[in-house]
């Protein structure tokens, strides 16, 4: 790890109230902690907005098992992407409905195509694709 270096940031009384309010509902032990963890989220998107940088997510899709040859549809693009879908988990949250967390791995373009295709497939009440890091390039 790198050594941490001290810096200053000005903001009005208003915002910085705000602020400390915030990172007490959220449990950060400190405004350092805050800003560290808001630093890193917004690098973390700009990880995203390279379509060849290698990433990680999840894809989270509500559907019922009971819409005519859906749930084939799901398996067979899940094992068209083999080498991207690492573990899927499925759920049964009722009688008809169904949850399924699929964690990926992939070039950021890939992995959203991949997210659209799923999610696009008829029958999906509901999904959505969750990014984050591989945490490679963060301190």
């Amino acid at each position: 790890m790198s050594k941490a270096i001290r810096f200053g940031v000005s903001m009005s009384t208003d915002l910085l109230v705000d602020f400390d309010h915030l990172i007490a509902h959220l449990g950060f032990p400190n405004r350092s902690e805050a800003i560290r963890h808001l630093i890193r989220e917004r690098l973390v998107q700009e990880e995203w907005k390279s379509p060849n940088q290698e990433i990680v997510g999840t894809i989270t899709i509500v559907f019922s098992h009971e819409v005519r040859e859906l749930t084939e549809r799901l398996t067979e693009i899940q094992h068209e992407y083999h080498n991207q879908i690492l573990s899927a988990m499925h759920i049964h949250l009722d009688k008809h409905n169904c949850l399924e967390v699929l964690a990926i791995r992939g070039k950021a373009g890939d992995v959203k195509k991949i997210a659209d295709r799923l999610l696009s497939t008829k029958g999906i009440k509901h999904g959505k694709l969750t990014t984050t890091s591989t945490g490679e390039k963060l301190a």
